[in-house]
């Protein structure tokens, strides 16, 4: 079946089921778009990956496989002993120069692998996991929202709780 066709019967399985009570129209929609996408993702030894920075942390971001949704994403810190992470600028941007972080909320494809260990972020106090990161290539500059239409990230904590990750 056609990536085109495939979409199309996932649009009209969304458009016959009915909305939650707990979110709006236009949110469910919007949702209801993302899974479509999600779905139509090319399977293959890659990652999908958002960069989530919060001030003071060296928490990278959610990582997770083409077709499996965003809320299964895991929040990662990124050893870069094969190749540097996108965003490898100085924490205190000089001038007018990037910054670490800048590259907040950007979407990415990486190769890499999970190596098991889990690493402790003493800023955050959290204990994630590691992704060796071996390359990576811009999937998009500015996907939007994350987990749900209507979040607000104000810079300074996670959009939600991360099971496992406390010390």
């Amino acid at each position: 079946m056609s990536r085109l066709a495939h979409l199309f019967l996932l649009g009209l399985t969304v458009a016959l089921t009915a909305c939650s009570s707990s979110t709006s129209p236009r949110q469910q929609q919007l949702m209801d778009y993302r899974r479509m996408e999600i779905a139509a993702e090319t399977p293959g030894d890659y990652y999908i990956a958002r960069r989530f920075h919060i001030e003071r942390t060296h928490i990278w971001g959610y990582v997770r496989k083409p077709g499996q949704p965003w809320h299964e994403a895991k929040l990662v810190m990124m050893n870069e002993k094969i190749t540097r992470q996108p965003d490898r600028y100085p924490e205190l941007p000089q001038g007018d120069g990037p910054a670490f972080g800048s590259d907040h909320n950007r979407e990415y494809r990486l190769w890499g692998y999970f190596s098991g260990r889990r690493v402790y972020d003493p800023n955050s106090n959290l204990s994630l996991p590691e992704f060796v990161l071996q390359r990576y290539e811009v999937k998009n500059t500015s996907p939007g929202w994350l987990f749900h239409p209507g979040e607000r990230f104000n810079g300074k904590q996670l959009l939600r709780g991360e099971p496992g990750s406390t010390p």
